[in-house]
């Protein structure tokens, strides 16, 4: 049988298949990868009733066109880029449907940084030590290990589901991705007790820009130096939204693409669904820091993935 789906006619900067990320291999060197934006990526499945870890396409900055070679339904979800069909705009954080012929088209970003565009079945891609979620530096999962380029055909199932068309996220969990400042909840962890009462106060209580290199490895952040008693520590496994504080004192926040060990002491680690917001940020945006109990935390992140059924 022909192998059919989307042509992707512009590529933009960086577009990526991701799902929910490559658990359980980090003792590999492997990291877990995954859509930066969780809580778009799951919403782009759930209206489409997909499996939660079901492939979708990450869109970086926009000016990405697709080309249609099946019927079919999409959701599109996260920033907004002026999205539309055959030149028509179409609403953000819904579902639409596609015939052969269609072209979408991904403008270049209004507000946020990502675009999540999902299938009924989700992309067709085989999986990579048990996920499809690229990670471009490990040249690791999706096509080959590297981003989307001109030209690739992004396979999906043919579909019916007339009964999805008209679903669309309600507007209360639809995140404002410009806010004028982001406040970040930090679990206290790691080497927490390694930094004097002075330094955590300095660290809680400053504001932080993201600066422009920050990237699906780490968010850097520039604001008031933080230093630790440690001037350095034996390399240690690094989570997801763990808070280093390198030779320089400038916070760095590891995000999807982390590496797997690292040396520099960290004074604790973000909630995940604060991450989720902040993959949205761009340059210059303001950073809060507050303490959140572990906890407290771990029922929101109980409620968001029961939500969605993970």
């Amino acid at each position: 049988m022909q192998a059919l789906g989307f042509t992707v006619i512009k590529a933009g900067a960086l577009s990526l298949l991701q799902d929910r990320g490559r658990f359980g291999y980090q003792n590999l060197g492997l990291t877990s990868g995954g859509a930066m934006d969780e809580h778009a990526a799951c919403w782009a499945n759930h209206l489409l009733k997909n499996h939660p870890d079901d492939a979708l396409l990450e869109i970086t900055f926009g000016n990405v066109e697709l080309e249609a070679q099946l019927p079919g339904l999409v959701a599109v979800t996260g920033a907004s880029c002026g999205f539309s069909i055959n030149g028509e705009d179409r609403e953000n954080w819904s579902v639409h449907e596609v015939c052969p012929g269609d072209r979408l088209h991904f403008g270049w970003m209004r507000e946020g940084t990502r675009t999540y565009l999902a299938v009924v079945g989700g992309f067709q891609v085989a999986p990579e030590f048990s996920s499809v979620s690229t990670v471009v530096r490990e040249s690791v999962g999706g096509i080959a290990g590297r981003a989307v380029a001109v030209g690739d055909l992004l396979m999906y199932p043919e579909a019916d589901s007339t009964d999805l068309q008209h679903a669309s996220v309600p507007f209360r969990f639809r995140p404002d991705y410009n806010p004028s400042a982001l406040h970040l909840r930090v679990i206290a962890g790691y080497q927490y007790a390694a930094f004097s009462e002075d330094e955590r106060d300095r660290f809680f209580s400053s504001i932080y820009k993201v600066r422009p290199e920050s990237d699906r490895m780490g968010y850097r952040l520039a604001g008031p130096s933080v230093e630790p008693a440690l001037k350095g520590i034996y390399s240690e496994g690094i989570a997801f939204g763990a808070v280093q504080i390198p030779a320089d004192g400038q916070p760095i926040i590891l995000m999807k693409d982390r590496q797997t060990i690292g040396g520099y002491p960290k004074i604790g680690t973000v909630l995940p669904l604060d991450l989720f917001h902040l993959s949205q940020c761009r340059a210059g945006t303001e950073v809060i820091f507050k303490l959140i109990e572990l906890d407290e935390a771990q029922r929101l992140m109980r409620d968001f993935y029961r939500f969605f059924g993970i």
